[in-house]
């Protein structure tokens, strides 16, 4: 009768591989990268982290945090559930984790879309075995350089320009034999954007042939875009009187068809100027209402898509709790069992007789105390469990409730606007019609 009851409690628990991995806690340490990792904007990166020696990590509380972010979680994963309510909002939709990869012991994280603000220090952490490590994340963005070249009597004056760089680059110019040469100092400006834009100029005297490279480098992400030209002799201009006299007139002449061209134009523009303007406005009106209506569409797509997923989660969790419920009675149910079988035996032994054997009667009861202790310890695990499990219920429906009351907010948006809308549009048409009946009673 024994081992039967103990395979039903092998059985009935899953929780025992929870109990057996405690028990294991502290072989394992995290590793992760020796040196900074290096992404461009707009890539999609791993920030690389994982367990030595390797352990199955899909039931594993996984963090990753930023300390100098509020809320700090990049991503959090408990008991197999990504807590979206605790995520940055930063980070929504651009992390996950490979269910196959943490199976491995391989917590590492992919973060889509880099953006200038993702770079920092991130902390990946599984509480369980106090194991954590460091990532540093370096965000770079470059662009290829381009030559411009203008002539100013005898020289020829090269300007190289390069935008849309981060961390801020170096501009060098070289020439033919790959050296060195003088130019103008180096012009730096930072865009809104918080991109650099770099630009410098070199003047080439008249004389031989010669070859130039405008070099862009950055030494951090290890980034380096160069641009050539060549230079020939033909370029440099020789001016003569003649010269000047036929490009003095030829200017006179270029002014007067100017004026005369701009003067029709703007007696023209005025005439179309009213019309243009409606037409532009009710074109811009019209396609800010399309961009704003797709915008809100996704949006509602998107929370309905969140909504789904949060009232599986729920519908799963509520399965376990059940389940843990019946496993947590049959537990309790054995321990009576145990209880009033021990009970039993301490009664043969008080009623002790010659025709009762002893040491039979003390076998027994020395093997149900531990069997009793298994019990406690099995109890104790579900009731954890089952806590745990409450406390994911409790998010997901705090969750499940924020999201219905948005899905809903949507399309009421949506009805008002059309109703605003249709009012604008009786009152423009209403005007319309008092315009013509003053223009009528002016003629």
């Amino acid at each position: 009768m024994i081992p039967v009851k103990v395979s039903l409690l092998l059985a009935l628990h899953h929780g025992v591989l929870l109990f057996l991995t405690r028990c294991c806690e502290g072989q394992s340490h995290m590793i992760g990268p020796t040196e900074p990792v290096v992404a461009m904007i707009g890539d999609d990166i791993i920030l690389p982290c994982h367990l030595e020696p390797a352990v199955d990590a899909v039931k594993l509380t996984v963090e990753w945090s930023r300390n100098d972010l509020k809320p700090r979680f990049v991503y959090l994963r408990r008991d197999g559930v990504e807590l979206l309510t605790e995520q940055n909002i930063l980070y929504t939709k651009r992390t996950s984790l490979s269910v196959s990869k943490l199976q491995c012991g391989d917590i590492s994280v992919k973060l889509s879309t880099v953006k200038l603000s993702d770079a920092g220090t991130y902390k990946c952490l599984v509480p369980t075995y106090s194991a954590e490590s460091v990532v540093e994340l370096t965000v770079g963005s470059v662009s290829s350089p381009l030559i411009e070249l203008s002539t100013v009597k005898d020289k020829v004056v090269l300007e190289c320009k390069s935008n849309g760089w981060y961390p801020e680059p170096q501009l060098l110019w070289l020439n033919s034999e790959g050296k060195l040469i003088s130019a103008e100092p180096t012009k730096t400006v930072r865009g809104s954007d918080g991109l650099y834009t770099v630009s410098s100029k070199v003047s080439v005297e008249k004389g031989h042939s010669y070859s130039f490279t405008c070099r862009v480098q950055q030494k951090n992400i290890s980034q380096i875009k160069e641009a050539h030209i060549h230079v020939s002799d033909d370029l440099f201009m020789v001016q003569s009187d003649t010269t000047v006299h036929i490009t003095i007139n030829l200017v006179v002449c270029l002014i007067s068809a100017g004026i005369l061209t701009s003067i029709l134009f703007i007696i023209w523009r005025q005439e179309q100027n009213k019309t243009d303007e409606r037409e532009m406005r009710k074109e811009e009106h019209s396609q800010r209402e399309a961009e704003e209506k797709n915008r809100l569409g996704d949006e509602l797509k998107n929370l309905e898509e969140d909504l789904k997923h949060v009232q599986e989660n729920i519908k799963t969790q509520n399965e376990k709790k059940e389940h843990l419920k019946k496993q947590r009675d049959k537990i309790n149910s054995l321990l009576q069992e145990d209880k009033a079988e021990i009970k039993a035996i301490t009664n043969d032994l008080e009623n002790f007789s010659i025709f009762t054997n002893k040491k039979v009667l003390e076998k027994s009861r020395d093997d149900l105390k531990p069997r009793i202790k298994e019990h406690y310890e099995l109890l104790l695990i579900t009731d954890k469990l089952l806590e745990a499990t409450e406390e994911i219920i409790l998010q997901m429906t705090e969750r499940r409730v924020k999201l219905e009351k948005d899905t809903g907010k949507i399309p009421k948006h949506l009805t008002d606007k059309q109703k605003k809308k249709k009012k604008t549009a009786e009152l423009n048409k209403s005007e319309e019609g008092n315009n013509e009946v003053m223009s009528e009673n002016t003629e």
